[in-house]
């Protein structure tokens, strides 16, 4: 699909870095709307006179134009298929009678070690200069842009996009955890 996911916070990008690592990476840009102290929410309606916002999903088309709006309790995670069904109408050539079409599914390379990763992630930059500094070859898949990929590791990390994640000979590692990589390569 032809689309940009961005999370937008009114807490600082301090502690917005530190919330994508406490969930071991995520696969979409985080804005801070720091200051001036949540502008972007308070244009999008969904600032609260305590300084936080809503929990709110937007889809904007190409144009600028507001598509969908879903605005939830703090507490309440957004469900994601509907997301995509919007999105799916959005580009009606990916569409299909249940959902979004997923593109047929292309083998995955051959290799003792696939990393599951973002272009962003900062862990996932970690992991591959630790590989590359160890002489350990490898295949990536960007989970941002390979949805099969992304539904792999959602399967194997409790329904969350933890990036970076490793398959390591059959051996599944969430998140970039060096002993047990270590164990999985036998170094």
């Amino acid at each position: 699909m032809n689309t940009q996911v961005l999370g937008i916070s009114v807490d600082s990008k301090d502690c917005l870095r530190a919330w994508a690592e406490s969930l071991g990476g995520i696969t979409y840009p985080l804005l801070s709307d720091f200051w001036p102290h949540g502008h972007v929410a308070q244009s999008f309606g969904v600032l609260r006179e305590e300084g936080y916002a809503e929990r709110a999903l937007f889809v904007i088309d190409k144009h600028g134009i507001i598509r969908y709006v879903d605005v939830h309790d703090i507490h309440e995670q957004p469900d994601n298929d509907l997301l995509f069904r919007v999105l799916s109408e959005l580009e009606p050539q990916v569409a299909t009678a249940h959902g979004i079409a997923q593109p047929p599914a292309a083998p995955e390379p051959v290799s003792d070690v696939f990393l599951y990763c973002t272009a962003w992630c900062p862990d996932c930059r970690r992991a591959r200069t630790w590989l590359k500094d160890h002489g350990i070859q490898y295949v990536e898949a960007d989970i941002t842009r390979d949805r099969q990929a992304a539904a792999k590791v959602r399967g194997w990390a409790n329904g969350n996009e933890t990036t970076p994640t490793f398959n390591v000979k059959g051996t599944i590692i969430v998140s970039f955890d060096e002993s047990r990589l270590k164990r999985a390569l036998g170094i």
